[in-house]
Parts: C-alpha cells; structure tokens; sequence
C-alpha cells in the first residue's frame, strides 16, 4: 500500500512537472498541507514557513490515503490558480538557478504573506514610490554604511544621501539606466545586491544590503515596476520583460594586457554585462578601469581560444583573443575550463545581432577619448 502510494504521488508529480519547473528541478518533495510539490531545495524553505507548509518525500516517507488524495485534489495547477492569481507583470519568477533569498522570499510572498491574492498587499513594490535606508559600501573605504534612498518614477530616478537629513543626494541614478542583480557570493551577504546605471556612458556600481530579506526583495521588485513602466511607452510587455533587470552574462578572473600588447599580464575581475565587457581592478569597485564594447560576427567581431604566437602570457596559459574592427584585446585564463565558459559567454553575444540602440553604443566606445 505505502509502495502503491509512493508509486502514485511520483506519476502525479511528473503530470505536474511543468508547472513547477522553472522553480524546482526534481520534484520528489510535496507539502501535504499546501498540495503542491516541489524539489528538495524548495523543500528546505517551505520547512521555513512550517505552520503553514509541512512538506513529506515522495519516496521515503509514509503516506496515509487521506493525505495521498489531498495532494490529487489540490495539485500545483490549482494552488498556481489561487496563490499566483494576482502577480505583477513585473514581479521576479525566480528559477531554481537564482539565489537562496529570491526562492526563499517567492515562497513566502506565496503562500505566507499571500501577496499575489490582494492587490493591496503588494503596495511596498507597485506603488511608483519608495523610501527607506540600505547599507551601501563605500566607495574608497570599503565600510557599509546607512545610507537613505528614494525611488521615484515620476522623477525617474533612484537617488541616495549620505546624510538622512540632507536636501541634495549624492547620486541620481535615472531609471533608464538602472539595473539591479543579487550577489550574495560576490558581497558576502545573503541580501547582497549590486545596482549599476549609466554615469556619462560608464558603468558605476553600487553594493547594498538590508538585514531583512523581504525589504532587499522588495527593493529589488520596486526598481523593476519602475522600469517596467519606464519602457512601458516603447515596447509592447511581452518583449519588455527580459529588460527590467538582467544577470551579467558571466563574471570572473582573468589577465590582461595593455594596447601595445608589450606590458606584462595583469589580474583583473571581469564583468560581461550584455555588450559591455567591463575589467576592475577589485570585484567591488565602484567604477571599471575599463570597459570594451563586444559586438556582432556580422559587425566584424570574433573570440578565438588561444593567443597571437610573439605573445607570452604571465603564468596563465590559456588565452582568449578578442578580434574587433578596431584592434584585438587579449586575455588569459587560468585554466582550459573558465576559458571554454568565457569564449561560450562571448560567442551568446558576439552570434546575437545588434539592435539599433547596440550601434549608438558602439559608436560612443569608437569615439571615446
């Protein structure tokens, strides 16, 4: 009977897989009061929320008949159809690849705060203004410090002060620059989030965090309502959507060398954020030391494996050699692994044709100083 059990609930969660997918890999794990299965990393956070969601393994524990046809009565299609009734358009549907936090917190806005139910509960993200402190890093010494910011979009902006009673703030990040993406790894906090915008066509970095986890997730939703109603005016949603707020491509370490490719190699953190290729001298920097523009094939543009023959790297051997109209940039890696990860990062840009906003970019790094 319990084998018939196990048998039954494993064929019901795989009629249910695609629903739950982008959220839970594997499905072996259900939450008996909610109805709903979910994978095993899921299943650790809804044990968060235990007076609500108690959650049981497919296959390794009992399950008595009442619960077994509670679970085929309710399903994740029915729970998706009251918990998620309500979602903004604009509102992160993490993956089960995101961070710890942003799965954490869908969870709760799901089915503890049950947000998506009531359009008034989701006041703290969709009301067009927001206030409040964050503690941001310094830019030179490094130390986080409270810090209070404003989000406005009937200014179009994203300001912070570095007094709470100053009148001017010292920064205006306008909204149709703003980009915001959780490092929690990179800053050293589950809460870490790292905002950039657009400073005379460079990239300025900002790292922030609050303690509480829902006040960082509802910022971080706030920054992509405001976007989403910014671009709102030029492109129809469906398209809109992947622009509110993007992960960089890929990140990491690697060498470089100057122009004249005659100086030696020199270890820098790189950053691969759409066409923008950005190298920093520390990983949180507030601005890069420099920043190359990454066009298309059809542009002219191609990453090779290897370097030119008169080139010796320092003690990194395995070179990527970046051919553009202009002049070839060349980096090393540390190992043949983290180079073939880069050349594939490069190529998803390099294969991807322009847009008519790329070529105004590309025209501003042709013509930087």
């Amino acid at each position: 009977s319990s084998n018939r059990s196990c048998l039954y609930l494993r064929n019901l969660s795989l009629h249910f897989v695609s629903v739950i997918t982008t959220v839970c890999s594997d499905p072996e794990w259900a939450s008996y009061t909610l109805g709903v299965f979910v994978c095993q990393s899921c299943s650790g956070l809804h044990r968060n929320i235990a007076r609500i969601s108690k959650v049981k393994s497919i296959l390794l524990d009992p399950w008595s008949s009442s619960e077994v046809e509670f679970m085929d009565s309710v399903g994740n299609d029915a729970s998706k159809a009251k918990y998620e009734r309500l979602v903004p358009a604009f509102y992160y549907r993490p993956s089960h690849t995101d961070c710890t936090l942003l799965r954490d917190q869908w969870i709760r806005a799901k089915y503890e705060r049950e947000e998506f139910t009531s359009v008034e509960r989701q006041e703290p993200y969709s009301a067009g203004y927001r206030e409040g402190f964050l503690w941001k890093r310094g830019r030179d010494n490094g130390q986080y410090l409270s810090r209070r910011f404003i989000l406005s979009e009937r200014e179009g902006v994203l300001k912070y002060f570095n007094k709470h009673d100053a009148r001017e703030p010292k920064a205006m990040m306008k909204i149709g620059s703003l980009n915001a993406t959780f490092q929690p790894s990179k800053i050293g906090t589950p809460h870490g989030l790292q905002i950039t915008y657009l400073k005379d066509n460079s990239t300025r970095n900002i790292f922030v965090y609050h303690e509480e986890g829902k006040e960082i997730v509802d910022w971080f939703n706030a920054i992509r309502a405001a976007r989403f109603h910014y671009l709102q005016v030029a492109f129809p949603v469906a398209a809109l959507l992947p622009k509110l707020t993007r992960n960089f491509i890929r990140e990491g370490y690697m060498e470089k060398t100057g122009p004249k490719q005659t100086e030696g190699f020199k270890k820098r953190w790189f950053t691969l954020d759409d066409r923008r290729l950005m190298y920093f001298k520390d990983l949180l920097d507030a601005y890069a030391r420099g920043e190359v523009f990454i066009g298309s094939k059809e542009s002219g543009y191609t990453a090779l494996p290897g370097l030119p023959p008169n080139i010796q790297s320092s003690h990194w051997q395995f070179g990527i050699t970046i051919v553009t109209p202009d002049r070839n940039f060349l980096f090393a890696c540390e190992t043949e692994r983290d180079q073939k990860h880069w050349i594939t990062a490069f190529e998803t840009v390099i294969n991807r044709p322009m847009l008519p906003q790329d070529y105004a970019v590309e025209a501003f790094f042709k013509h930087k100083p």
